[in-house]
């Protein structure tokens, strides 16, 4: 167990700093603040990992700068439902598991524990495959080539990984040099992508008018494909074909970008970490100033940053030599864009019967804006970036490494972070809360399935990167899980009690989250259908029988005791 005397020790002073800060005024309470802010940090160092890199990305290469919007606003969102689960936590002192399956539902309860789980354990593959990549692509491609240096760099990974999760799971000075090392990780990353941008920016190549026009909401490209693009569509030997192909590869990268901004396992980690910490009441508002600042800023300023570079390197660009290349020496995914294209009018089967040297012809035979979308819709990744940056900062490995250093931290500081909340998950499900050896135990689940994971089914350079997108949109539907069970726990009086919201604050605070409420269960329903289809949906409606029937069964259940009681 941790040592529960220097643990209340540690509240006790953390509560006299607030109380002399308060005291003292504005100032000093935000200093106050600053100095003992820790959970929000924790949200960031798992915020921006592998799927924040990779939605990221590619909203730049589909969108431009028309989607900067999108991450940014999620992010508000989210922050909006952690605050409500910290309210709830903090208000109470309960266990949020132990509280969901008591006063609001079982099902619930369970549904959003295994959920985060499921999520721990699925997005730790693309956390080795990018700190994997990042090594032996950027820093180290010499001494950790092949396939032997990938076995190396996964047994580094998880190593280091477990020596900071050991200190978490150490009283005193372990638990602060837990907080110093992701608090460093997270600064790392954002300067490593900011400082790239800051460059671009001094170059003069980067449109800030139309950059800072692309923070402005506009929810109608999830129906009409980028402005940029457009014109090479209207160009095309098949606008309606490359219409909706767009609409769905912008569709997917939306889905992925708004699933990382807040995930259902980062849901899990706040208020166990807040209660690791020992706070309670008096902490409400520093906890709303940590998610605040310790998420939002570093998360809004390196997702935009990698936007903004991709976007200036790769939306609506192609290179004309590649673009013009004869059929013949056309392979990869730009063969298979240009292949599906043309497989589109005759039909799939018809297509198939046809002899490479006459679906050669055919490609030859293909409009210039056919060929350019084909290049544009090829998959690129933060290391494509890299390269194509040095263009600008010239050939000497400094770009390589600079985009080496931010993807590696992003990588070592999400896994950390998911072997933590998998701990929590852990000692939830076994009933042994604090239980250092339980928590440990939990804590090296993400690590050997992720490592292995990422070794077995996902070793191959092509999938690396695109690992994240199908975990992040796994991710997105999970999410509604933990939302609505937030929702619901902040109307719950037998659970608040005297803390239970009122007037126009419990007004605002419904609407706001019933509006991110509504916006995940979109998102979520549009990626259960584009990748299980109504079989999906039906599996969704059953669970939400469950959950009603459980619910109702529950309540009948406490108002029979409280009758007997009586």
């Amino acid at each position: 167990m941790v040592d529960e005397s220097a643990s209340s020790e540690r509240v006790l002073r953390e509560r006299e700093v607030l109380a002399e800060a308060r005291s003292r005024g504005a100032g000093a309470t935000l200093a106050a603040f600053v100095k003992l802010s820790g959970p929000g940090w924790l949200q960031s160092a798992i915020t921006l990992g592998g799927g924040s890199l990779a939605g990221s990305l590619y909203l730049g290469v589909i969108g431009g700068y028309d989607f900067l919007w999108l991450q940014p606003l999620m992010m508000i969102l989210g922050v909006v439902m952690l605050s409500a689960i910290a309210y709830v936590t903090l208000s109470t002192g309960q266990r949020p598991f132990d509280a969901i399956t008591t006063h609001i539902s079982p099902v619930l309860g369970w549904g959003w524990l295994l959920a985060a789980l499921m999520a721990n354990l699925v997005w730790a593959m693309p956390q080795f495959s990018l700190g994997t990549a990042a090594l032996q692509q950027n820093l180290l491609p010499e001494a950790l080539g092949g396939e032997s240096g990938k076995f190396l760099c996964v047994l580094g990974l998880f190593l280091v990984a477990s020596v900071v999760v050991w200190f978490y799971d150490s009283a005193g000075m372990g638990m602060r040099i837990f907080d110093w090392t992701l608090k460093a990780m997270v600064g790392l990353v954002v300067i490593s992508f900011f400082g790239v941008v800051t460059a671009m920016s001094l170059e003069g190549i980067l449109d800030w008018g139309r950059i800072l026009a692309g923070f402005t909401p506009d929810v109608g490209l999830l129906w009409r494909p980028a402005a940029d693009l457009q014109p090479f569509i209207a160009a095309s030997g098949n606008p309606d074909y490359w219409t909706q192909a767009i609409l769905a590869t912008q569709r997917e990268r939306m889905i992925a970008a708004a699933a990382t901004a807040v995930g259902i396992n980062m849901t899990f980690l706040l208020p166990y970490s807040m209660l690791r910490k020992g706070w309670d009441r008096g902490f409400r508002g520093l906890a709303a100033f940590d998610l605040s600042t310790g998420l939002f800023i570093p998360f809004v300023l390196a997702t935009s940053c990698v936007v903004i570079a991709a976007a200036s390197q790769f939306h609506a660009r192609f290179d004309p030599a590649e673009v013009d290349r004869p059929a013949a020496e056309i392979t990869g995914e730009f063969r298979a864009n240009l292949e599906k294209r043309l497989a589109a009018e005759p039909g799939p089967e018809a297509f198939a019967a046809l002899e490479p040297a006459a679906i050669d012809a055919q490609i030859d035979a293909l409009p210039s804006a056919d060929r350019q979308l084909a290049v544009m819709l090829v998959k690129r990744d933060a290391f494509d970036l890299a390269k194509s940056l040095e263009n600008l900062f010239g050939e000497g490995g400094l770009t390589q490494r600079i985009f080496g250093v931010g993807v590696l931290g992003m990588a070592i500081s999400t896994i950390i972070i998911l072997m933590v909340i998998n701990g929590f998950c852990v000692t939830e499900m076994t009933q042994r809360p604090g239980d250092r050896v339980v928590h440990r135990l939990g804590a090296v689940l993400p690590g050997v399935v992720g490592g292995l994971g990422f070794l077995a089914v996902w070793g191959d350079d092509q999938a690396r990167f695109w690992l994240a997108v199908p975990t992040s949109n796994f991710g997105m539907a999970l999410l509604p899980i933990a939302y609505v069970t937030f929702f619901l726990m902040m109307n719950n009086r037998s659970l608040l009690g005297d803390a239970m919201p009122t007037g126009l604050f419990r007004l605002v605070a419904n609407l706001v989250m019933l509006v991110a409420i509504g916006v995940a269960g979109f998102g979520a329903g549009m990626s259960i259908y584009a990748n299980l289809g109504w079989g999906g949906m039906v599996a969704v409606a059953i669970f939400v029988a469950a959950v009603f029937a459980a619910s109702l069964m529950h309540s009948s259940r406490q108002a029979g005791s409280q009758a007997n009681a009586g």
